[in-house]
């Protein structure tokens, strides 16, 4: 159960969440065990959650989302497959709908739009966006992959890597190099959509990970992949631009679930501590047991005041990059010391797959990495406080 909403959700997300709660029950719980085995989510999946109006709730109505701009909406499903310990499939829905479906609506002309976003909603068309390369991560300046113009098309080649639904993608997002590194501003960037079955486009191997097992990553190669201008999205020279602006969301959204999935961990804790007993009594009523839920529970609900109020102000249009990217790095750092001290407080059975801890422990790790390290957060943040040096 999540604590005291406080207000924070009204009498319609409450709604949303029962809906989502049998979704996940049906759809989801089931079948955790054996996407972890398989390294992969069923596709009838996405289809599913696409007719359950689960997918792109942000779109208009009359593209097939569920329009609205209220985020809470989205916070009520990131919670809800935490409280699931289903990290890999939120991980997958989070880049459709924090960061691939935004892209569309955003920068995608009319026609884009309506070729692309309904199929995504209806969970027909699945989105990936390929920033990463095997020597440029946080540094997006760094990024190789190139596209030249020839005619009205243009010509990209280059390799991505750790790229989230990498291998379920229909549509990718990838970044490229469009002119020369200029000495006075970022680089010149594009952004261009390819469509699956593309000539040049190859996807490499799946890659396995110490988490998010079920979750697809994969490397993706272009050699000489001819784009169409219809597939550009806004203008090609202005790509680092748009990355920078989408990187809010795409924080706030690893926060959110972060909080959620450290509550997920402390619940299945004090209902095992409840139970397991040693030294003639249960767990719970040692003193040391006492104190860390004590100090888990007090992180937790300190955290999720500040998530809340980045959740406002991101409804407001008030977000900031610096408030995202504190509510990034504290959250995600709270989750993964949170789960390792539940992992503690299980013993050996938190060391055993068929716990959820266990799996939890595996899936937090790559928080405090991806969408921007922890270190790249607190250098945001300084430079907000001290300025540039």
């Amino acid at each position: 159960m999540l604590p005291s909403e406080s207000g924070f959700y009204a009498p319609e997300h409450e709604d949303f969440r029962a809906v989502v709660r049998q979704f996940v029950g049906r759809e989801v719980s089931p079948h955790l065990d054996e996407w972890d085995e398989r390294h992969i989510i069923d596709r009838g999946t996405w289809l599913a959650a696409g007719k359950q109006g689960l997918l792109g709730l942000c779109v208009p109505a009359e593209l097939g989302g569920g329009g609205t701009a209220d985020y809470r909406f989205r916070c009520v499903l990131c919670e809800e497959l935490a409280l699931a310990g289903a990290a890999s499939l939120n991980s997958s829905f989070a880049l459709q709908d924090d960061i691939a479906i935004p892209y569309f609506l955003r920068l995608g002309t009319s026609e884009q739009q309506r070729r692309w976003v309904p199929r995504m909603c209806a969970g027909e068309l699945i989105g990936a966006i390929a920033m990463t390369e095997p020597s440029a991560g946080s540094d997006l300046q760094r990024i190789q992959t190139t596209a030249r113009p020839d005619g009205d098309d243009w010509i990209l080649n280059g390799a991505k890597t750790f790229i989230t639904n990498g291998i379920h993608s229909d549509l990718v997002i990838v970044v490229a190099r469009t002119g020369a590194e200029e000495a006075s501003g970022p680089p010149s960037f594009g952004l261009f959509v390819m469509d699956r079955g593309m000539p040049g486009f190859e996807r490499g191997r799946q890659l396995r990970k110490v988490g998010l097992h079920a979750q697809d990553t994969a490397e993706l190669f272009f050699t000489d992949v001819r784009v169409p201008a219809a597939n550009i999205l806004g203008d090609p020279g202005r790509g680092f631009v748009y990355l920078m602006e989408n990187l809010p969301l795409e924080r706030l959204s690893i926060a959110v679930f972060s909080q959620g999935a450290a509550q997920a961990a402390l619940n299945w804790t004090v209902d095992y501590v409840k139970e397991r007993r040693a030294f003639g009594k249960p767990l719970a009523a040692l003193q040391h047991t006492q104190f860390a839920i004590a100090e888990m529970a007090t992180e937790i609900d300190v955290t999720r005041s500040f998530v809340r109020e980045s959740v406002t102000a991101l409804n407001d249009g008030t977000l900031t990059a610096v408030d995202a990217a504190k509510a990034k790095w504290w959250s995600t750092e709270m989750h993964k010391r949170v789960v390792d001290r539940c992992v503690q407080l299980f013993g050996g059975y938190g060391y055993m797959m068929e716990y959820p801890i266990a799996r939890a422990y595996l899936d937090a790790r790559i928080q405090t990495i991806y969408g921007g390290a922890t270190e790249i957060m607190k250098v945001l943040i300084a430079r907000d406080v001290l300025g540039k040096f």
